[in-house]
């Protein structure tokens, strides 16, 4: 289903989206419709203050790992079969 949405812009704006959009040969609806998935895209999907509070949790736990010179090493040689 698609929704109608308002925007109030000035003139001066709006002759300039204009520009724009013909410049790249679509509407003003299609122009806009772009620049807000664009927007919405470069929204973080999760608050920074969620995801500092899961990096603090995990960091109280002890689970045993490699060296990581060795780990990387047995990365690269994975990349190499």
């Amino acid at each position: 289903m698609s929704r109608r949405l308002q925007v109030l812009v000035s003139d001066s704006e709006m002759d300039e989206i204009r520009q724009i959009a013909g410049g790249q040969k679509m509407t003003v609806g299609e122009w806009v419709r772009q620049a807000l998935r664009v927007a919405r895209r470069e929204q973080p999907a999760v608050e920074a203050t969620r995801k500092l509070r899961a990096v603090r949790e995990a960091v109280k736990h002890n689970f045993p790992t490699g060296d990581i010179k060795e780990m990387i090493a047995d990365i690269e040689r994975g990349y190499e079969l």
